[in-house]
């Protein structure tokens, strides 16, 4: 038992302190993640969406959060987000300043969360202490539990996993074992995936027939959006910021969005997300969003992503054309 309990001080993560381990009591076990895991790619997306997604949440509360980490571990961001998405208000400090009134705050907070979730806290995956403590893996399973609930159509990186290090402070010693936790579901639907390769193929097999369809899309675009004096000519970058995209879904579904409810001259990056997400809200009210779409691929450029989500208008609206609309725009 001794060389098996040397052996596993020996397994320990680098990057675990050694006051931290020798902090454990007797029968405590506690996981830590293990260094190479947050050089993850996905891992790391799934910060930089939930991320984005906090800011977008909270822009008009002038909230800007950078570290996951170091930004939500007091409560303030978290009952920030409870107010915006549930209308739950509750009797706390706005701004603790001492550890112990954080805490309390925290708690207050995850409570009122859990009955929000309807979540029982033993299930939950993370805890008062494990927030405070600023455990990035318990922090992310609360935001992804956060988005499942109050913004399930939000597209997070699929299949996100960790491999994390159990440390076990036994009577002999301390003993260690390695696995694989899981943070975010596997792919989507296979009726979804089956959509999407209509436009892999066309990508992958037909490369040549895609300027093809940027025209035919810009041509049904311009001429939906001359009323507004406003025209594309170019696919890629035009919809970055999700502007004419959001004025495109009104002129095509016949409503107005109030200016106030989307930036109409966006200056960062959170801004055009904010945009590109709340035109992902009026496709999916409107049943219109028929492929799987990640926002952040539209505010990238990413081409494929774009012409998915103006094909589904395309699809519908240019086969609902009157012949005489078809005529003129032939004639023209």
């Amino acid at each position: 038992m001794e060389s098996e309990c040397i052996y596993n001080l020996l397994q320990l993560p680098a990057n675990i302190e050694a006051q931290a381990v020798e902090e454990l009591s007797q029968g405590e076990r506690k996981k830590y993640l293990q260094p190479d895991s947050r050089k993850n790619s996905k891992f790391e997306e799934l910060q930089k969406v939930l991320t984005e997604w906090i800011n977008s949440t909270l822009f008009r509360e002038h909230i800007v959060v950078q570290n996951l980490e170091e930004d939500l571990f007091d409560g303030l961001v978290l009952h920030h987000l409870l107010k915006r998405l549930a209308s739950v208000t509750l009797e706390v400090e706005e701004i603790a300043l001492t550890a112990s009134n954080q805490k309390r705050k925290l708690a207050v907070v995850l409570e009122a969360l859990h009955r929000c979730l309807q979540l029982e806290e033993s299930s939950a995956k993370w805890d008062v202490e494990s927030i405070f403590n600023k455990d990035l893996l318990a922090t992310l399973h609360l935001l992804v539990a956060m988005v499942k609930h109050f913004q399930p159509d939000l597209p997070l990186p699929a299949n996100v996993q960790v491999e994390i290090v159990i440390i076990e402070s036994t009577k002999n010693g301390l003993k260690s074992q390695k696995s694989v936790e899981q943070i975010t579901d596997c792919n989507v639907d296979s009726d979804q995936q089956s959509k999407v390769d209509v436009f892999d193929e066309l990508f992958k097999l037909a490369p040549e027939k895609v300027n093809a369809v940027k025209e035919a899309i810009i041509r049904f675009v311009n001429k939906k959006m001359e009323r507004l004096g406003l025209s594309v000519q170019n696919i890629d970058t035009q919809f970055a910021d999700g502007v004419i995209l959001i004025l495109l879904i009104g002129q095509l579904e016949g409503y107005f969005v109030n200016l106030k409810d989307f930036f109409l001259t966006p200056s960062s990056p959170a801004e055009m997300l904010h945009n590109v997400n709340l035109a992902m809200d009026l496709l999916k009210d409107g049943d219109l969003l028929t492929y799987p779409v990640h926002p952040e691929d539209i505010t990238n450029g990413d081409t494929k992503a774009t012409l998915r989500v103006l094909y589904s208008l395309f699809s519908k609206h240019k086969m609902h054309e009157t012949p005489e609309e078809t005529k003129t725009e032939a004639g023209n």
